[in-house]
């Protein structure tokens, strides 16, 4: 699996999960290749935002370029703080 934070910087300056790869929302599309090569390894693409609205449009981008296993993580960093790993900062 592999974690693509779509974020701005000031955000992952805030929290971040770790080894995720930074790629913000706006330069996915000009990053493709990155992402592309994260699933020609055979890991799923997992992107994350805030609380997930970011990221389902990131997933719904990558689909359509051909990344047949982007996903969003539902709830964002937000739900991960709370449910996955509470050293996390909230915000």
């Amino acid at each position: 699996m592999a974690l693509v934070d779509c974020r701005e910087a000031d955000e992952c300056a805030i929290a971040m999960i770790r080894g995720a790869l930074h790629i913000p929302l706006g330069d996915i599309p000009s990053r493709l290749s990155e992402i592309e090569a994260l699933e020609d390894e055979g890991r799923e693409v997992i992107v994350y935002c805030h609380s997930g609205v970011r990221s389902m449009h990131a997933a719904v981008f990558l689909r359509k370029e051909g990344v047949e296993s982007a996903r969003s993580m539902a709830g964002g960093i937000d739900a991960w703080s709370l449910l996955v790993d509470q050293d996390v900062p909230r915000y």
